[in-house]
C-alpha cells in the first residue's frame, strides 16, 4: 500500500530518472492526467503497467475509489502530462486524502518547469514565490496589482495564447522597465529564454506566434530598489 507521485519529463524524454521508471514499472496502477500523453512516455521506457485517467474533471468523483484501492493494498503511481504532480496539476486532493487515511505517500524528485526557468532567468533565486496560473478572468486585475509590492522573484505559468496580453498587463501595473525572463518549451528542441525589460520581452513575443509551455519569471520590487541604489 503506497501512493507515489512521479515526475515525468517537461520536454526531453531523456530527463526521466531511473527510479521513476522503476516505480512506474512496479506499480499496480498508474493514474495519468491524459493517458494518451502519458502513453508516449510509457512506451518509450517499456512500461506496461495499467493506466487510468485522473484529471481535474474527474478527480472528485474518483477520489474515494482510489483511496479504497490503496487501502486494499495496491501501489498506485500518479503522473501528469509533464513535470511533478500537484504543481499546477492534479495531485493535492489525492495526497490529502491519502494522508488522512494513513496511506504512505512518497514524491520522487524530478522534472519541473519552474526551477529551470527560475535559474535560467538570471534573477535572484534565494527568495522567490511561485504563483502558478493567474486567474483568467475574475480577480485577474487584482492579482496583477498585488504583484507591484512583491519583493521576491515571482514565477508565473501562462498559456502561449495569453503571454503577450500578460506582458501588456504587467507593463501597465509595474512599468515597462521591470526585468523579466520568459522561458518557452523548456528542454525541448526549440527551447528559448528571452530576458530583458518587460518592454523588450513584450516586443520579442508580440512580433511572432507564440507556441509551447510558458514560464514567466518576474523581478521583485527589491531587485529594482537594489539596482537603483547601486
Amino acid at each position: 500500500m503506497k501512493l507515489y507521485l512521479v515526475p515525468t519529463p517537461v520536454g526531453n524524454l531523456g530527463d526521466m530518472t531511473y527510479r521513476a521508471v522503476e516505480v512506474l514499472k512496479g506499480a499496480d496502477l498508474i493514474l495519468a492526467e491524459d493517458t494518451r500523453t502519458s502513453r508516449v512516455v510509457m512506451q518509450h521506457y517499456g512500461i506496461t503497467t495499467p493506466m487510468q485517467a485522473y484529471h481535474i474533471f474527474n478527480e472528485h468523483q474518483t477520489l474515494h475509489n482510489i483511496v479504497d484501492r490503496l487501502l486494499s493494498g495496491m501501489t498506485i503511481a500518479l503522473v501528469t502530462d509533464a513535470g511533478t504532480p500537484g504543481i499546477s496539476d492534479p495531485g493535492f486532493l489525492l495526497v490529502r486524502e491519502a494522508v488522512k487515511n494513513n496511506i504512505p505517500v512518497e514524491t520522487l524528485p524530478g522534472a519541473t518547469a519552474m526551477v529551470p526557468a527560475l535559474v535560467d532567468s538570471g534573477l535572484p533565486c534565494d527568495r522567490f514565490v511561485f504563483l502558478g496560473f493567474l486567474p483568467h478572468k475574475k480577480g485577474r486585475q487584482t492579482a496583477i496589482r498585488q504583484l507591484a509590492d512583491e519583493e521576491r522573484t515571482m514565477v508565473i505559468y501562462e498559456s502561449p495564447y495569453r503571454l503577450v496580453k500578460l506582458l501588456e498587463e504587467l507593463i501597465t501595473v509595474l512599468g515597462e522597465e521591470r526585468q523579466v525572463s520568459v522561458s518557452r518549451e523548456i528542454s525541448k528542441l526549440h527551447a528559448e529564454t528571452a530576458r530583458g525589460t518587460l518592454r523588450e520581452v513584450h516586443g520579442h513575443f508580440a512580433s511572432k506566434e507564440v507556441k509551447g509551455e510558458i514560464v514567466v519569471v518576474l523581478a521583485g520590487k527589491s531587485t529594482i530598489e537594489t539596482a537603483n541604489e547601486a
